[in-house]
């Protein structure tokens, strides 16, 4: 083991344990890397959901926390004790990040996932994805965002099949769908798409998993509830109730469509060894584009292009890198403070 493996194994050992707090306005989107980051570095966590009203939240980031969620007002969602290591995401978390190592006197250590859209050293570390244009002293770029899609969690549940997958003929192939966003929109020839991508596995007699999001336009869902009725043996539509087999799909797939709205989707896909398709809705954005590229340049993911494909794939994750460096730089906050 070298020196700087030393350092990065006895800072994590530092950091393991430490309170936590997740600091979103509950997306999930927001939510689930910081939960990502946050596990992977064993710590303590508490989720905290920010609230504020529609005046302060057009105001943010650069505005100030909604004095009814100060540290100080009843039920606030800042309030102390303060943790040892708060991760936030999102506009609207900005204030009460800046709030919170304000109120903590600099002890909590923060971090922020996503271009903060204010000066990056409102946070101790900041992280964006190569393909934002952020760049500091402070800040961080891999190519994906954290997450919890880990080798570990996969294993688990291939040793622990969920019965609604488990009866799917194999192979099964995982649609992973968003949905209308700032940048896509899911036009009719979208939808005749995504379910050619369905009907193309079950006459091919594989089986299909399919889980959509909160963004999923319904036009699209009652279009695929028609196909999965008319197959019931070979599909499995997750309908939004019970808990979602998502890291079951994920496990289980020998081949993953997944839409390209969603950057943590498309991370979380190439987490696994599964060769990963990318679906890119109508509309489009220069920055998501890059990723892309990237992505596809690599071999990792190839463009659906109305049929499916396979290929040898070798998973990558960038959660233990970014775990590696925010242990680090805590360590050197911890020693700045003594």
């Amino acid at each position: 083991m070298n020196a700087a493996s030393d350092n990065v194994q006895t800072a994590r050992k530092m950091l393991a344990g430490a309170s936590c707090w997740v600091l979103t306005d509950g997306k999930a989107g927001d939510e689930a890397p910081c939960l990502g980051l946050a596990q992977a570095l064993g710590l303590d966590v508490e989720t905290r959901v920010v609230r504020p009203r529609k005046f302060f939240a057009l105001l943010a980031p650069r505005g100030p926390v909604d004095p009814a969620e100060r540290p100080d007002a009843p039920g606030s969602p800042i309030a102390p004790p303060f943790p040892e290591v708060l991760i936030a995401s999102g506009r609207r978390a900005v204030p009460y990040l800046r709030a919170v190592r304000r109120a903590s006197g600099g002890k909590t250590f923060t971090i922020f996932l996503k271009d903060p859209r204010i000066d990056p050293h409102v946070a101790d570390m900041v992280w964006v994805a190569e393909h934002d244009r952020l760049r500091g002293d402070n800040v961080m770029t891999t190519l994906t965002a954290p997450h919890v899609v880990t080798h570990e969690t996969l294993n688990a549940a291939r040793e622990n099949p969920d019965p609604r997958i488990a009866r799917l003929p194999e192979p099964r192939m995982a649609l992973l769908l968003g949905g209308d966003s700032r940048h896509y929109s899911f036009h009719e020839k979208d939808i005749v798409s995504m379910v050619g991508v369905v009907e193309s596995m079950v006459l091919s007699g594989a089986g299909a998993m399919i889980t959509p999001s909160r963004r999923t336009p319904p036009q699209l869902l009652a279009r695929l509830r028609g196909v999965c009725a008319d197959a019931p043996m070979h599909t499995f539509l997750w309908d939004g109730t019970g808990e979602n087999p998502y890291v079951q799909m994920l496990a289980h797939a020998s081949l993953i469509v997944v839409t390209a709205d969603s950057t943590n989707m498309v991370g979380e896909a190439i987490a696994t060894d599964a060769p990963v398709m990318v679906y890119e809705p109508t509309g489009g954005s220069v920055r998501l584009s890059r990723l892309i590229r990237t992505l596809v340049a690599d071999g990792r993911v190839r463009r659906w292009r109305g049929r499916l494909e396979s290929w040898p794939c070798v998973a990558h994750d960038d959660t233990p890198a970014i775990a590696d460096e925010a242990a680090l730089r805590f360590a050197l906050f911890r020693a700045a403070r003594r």
